[in-house]
């Protein structure tokens, strides 16, 4: 299984789903590998949909706001559902401040509810010291 393109950015599958992250080192060619990556990845692995984590962006600029638009549109095309987790309160500041308010990307707080709205859902853990009976 693929996990990292060419240009360092980890892209993971969960079943139909692609998880991946954006970083704000990725230079202009990094950013054409990765999205060239991550288009080609949704149409090799049939994705129904895509996470893209940006919580460790701390800040962003024109360029990571229009990098993001495209790659969402790109997944869209491709039949893809995308939904961007983590965004920091000072980062959705900045691209309301920059004019791009990234209208049609779905978002969510976190990983965990980026994840479940694709419909994937962790199970709760058992209480500490709980045993578990598989025959019910």
């Amino acid at each position: 299984m693929r996990a990292q393109p060419s240009g360092g950015v980890p892209i993971l599958r969960l079943g139909d789903v692609l998880i991946t992250g954006l970083l704000n080192e990725l230079d202009d060619k990094a950013a054409r590998a990765f999205t060239d990556e991550l288009t080609d990845r949704i149409a090799s692995d049939h994705a129904r949909g895509v996470l893209i984590d940006i919580s460790r962006l701390e800040m962003v600029d024109s360029f990571v706001a229009r990098m993001l638009m495209e790659m969402t549109s790109m997944a869209r095309l491709l039949g893809a559902r995308v939904i961007v987790a983590g965004m920091r309160p000072a980062v959705a500041i900045t691209l309301v401040e920059l004019g791009l308010g990234l209208d049609g990307v779905e978002t969510a707080l976190n990983t965990e509810q980026g994840i479940a709205a694709l419909g994937w859902y962790q199970a709760p853990r058992p209480p500490e010291g709980a045993r578990h009976d598989p025959t019910g």
